[in-house]
């Protein structure tokens, strides 16, 4: 009897820390994703991306995460033009934040945001959309403004 019960509490330990490093790591794992392309300089560059689409992905996007691998990121998609700005409060990575206006092209990259700030970084302009990636790699990938973003969202998906 004593083996059955040891049996059940280390099952329920296991299952408790699984979820206590999941939450810890600031997981969305009901986000949908999908594989994105960017024509660089130096080439096409994909990345998988969470797709931030509601109003509670969106204010939580990529806080409490302690990494992320480098051909991952999260892009908010905000279904329609605004005028934003993004800061990085509870935001433990430094990003690359880029801003994408409704036809796919880069209009801005904030890059290397600061984690923690709550400076706001604005658009600028009207965007779509914007896609946050760890920091400095747009710069490694040799993404810049006027570089074609590829995603459903813009209707030029491959």
């Amino acid at each position: 009897m004593s083996r059955g019960i040891f049996a059940i509490a280390a099952i329920v330990a296991f299952v408790a820390c699984c979820l206590t490093d999941s939450f810890a790591a600031g997981s969305a794992q009901s986000l949908p994703a999908q594989m994105i392309t960017i024509d660089s300089d130096r080439g096409p560059v994909h990345f998988r991306v969470e797709i931030a689409g509601d109003h509670d992905s969106q204010e939580r996007g990529l806080m409490y995460r302690k990494s992320m691998p480098p051909d991952a990121g999260m892009l908010f998609d905000f279904h329609g033009l605004v005028e934003t700005s993004f800061w990085m409060k509870n935001t433990y990575i430094p990003l690359d934040i880029v801003f994408i206006r409704a036809d796919g092209t880069i209009s801005s990259i904030a890059p290397m945001a600061t984690p923690l700030s709550e400076t706001p970084i604005p658009s600028g302009e009207p965007v779509r959309a914007v896609l946050e990636i760890n920091g400095g790699r747009a710069a490694q990938l040799g993404i810049e403004p006027g570089a074609k973003v590829h995603a459903a969202i813009f209707g030029n998906g491959r």
